[in-house]
């Protein structure tokens, strides 16, 4: 018997295209990095308006990037930034682009960082606090903490062009500390060993959110750049900014000491991004880059 029904081609077409759900785009990342993703301007069909990105229950910033000749077919992509916190958990994640024609869903696999383990011996008043000094540490780490959630305007960029020092990490992003032999908090930074007095640039544009003369972290400034990205500079010798400065990168914020709790001189340069503890490293260069058509 003949079909008495039959549906056109195209509605058929759509309908099976509905069916297939639209293929992810995967990105990888370790704990601690930050991740550029992107996406074709065309795909939300959103007639160029700026979508939203969201990944881990945070909001991340999007950009907008120039036509490239890997995209042939598109003038233009987004540009998006998540930051994976260094404790965030392994596995699979969705990272949601959204506009008011849609939303579309990548996968972020999140793997364990390799972290090495870091030893140091100080005095005894550098890691047995008494009940006064205690006291400080905490308003200091307060005041600190601050400062990674202070709004500001967003600048255009997020990738830093260079380090604020050159010499040799001494101690790694990540690392499970124990001082005295006594288990601490992983190193959220990267310790910088260079010689006392060397300069300290600033990586990045940026307003200086804090300046203070901390009981652990020495002589220290926390530089906002906007995007929700706030880093730190601790142990220095000298500081050579105020409270309230707009710097243009490359910057003098300072030189290399050893205040605070160090065993020589060296820098201790610290990263939040929208308050997850990221590798400076990871904002020095962008190679895990993919887009989702």
């Amino acid at each position: 018997m003949k079909n008495l029904f039959r549906l056109p081609s195209a509605i058929l077409a759509i309908l099976f295209a509905m069916s297939i759900p639209a293929l992810a785009t995967e990105w990888q990342a370790t704990q601690g990095d930050v991740l550029q993703v992107s996406l074709n301007a065309g795909a939300l069909h959103a007639g160029g308006a700026k979508p939203t990105l969201y990944c881990f229950g945070k909001s991340w910033p999007v950009m907008a990037s120039d036509h490239t000749a890997n995209n042939p077919d598109h003038d233009q992509q987004w540009k998006g930034w998540i930051g994976v916190d260094m404790k965030q958990k392994p596995g699979l994640y969705e990272a949601i682009w959204q506009s008011s024609a849609g939303k579309i869903k990548q996968q972020i696999t999140v793997s364990k960082g390799d972290f090495r383990v870091s030893r140091i011996q100080v005095t005894k008043k550098m890691a047995v606090f008494d009940k006064q000094t205690l006291a400080r540490i905490r308003r200091e780490v307060k005041a600190l903490k601050a400062t990674y959630i202070a709004p500001l305007k967003a600048q255009p960029a997020i990738a830093m062009s260079d380090m604020p020092i050159h010499g040799i990490i001494s101690t790694p992003f990540g690392a499970q500390r124990y001082v005295n032999g006594e288990p601490r908090s992983p190193h959220s930074g990267l310790d910088i060993a260079a010689p006392a007095g060397t300069p300290v640039k600033a990586p990045l544009a940026g307003k200086v959110l804090l300046v203070a003369d901390m009981y652990l972290n020495g002589n220290t400034v926390a530089i906002g750049h906007g995007n929700g990205l706030v880093s730190v500079y601790s142990h220095m010798q000298s500081v050579a900014v105020d409270q309230g400065d707009w710097l243009d990168g490359g910057n003098i914020i300072g030189k290399v000491g050893a205040t605070g709790r160090a065993t020589g001189p060296h820098l201790h340069w610290g990263i939040r991004f929208n308050n997850a503890r990221v590798n400076p490293e990871s904002l020095l260069a962008k190679s895990n880059e993919r887009v989702s058509n």
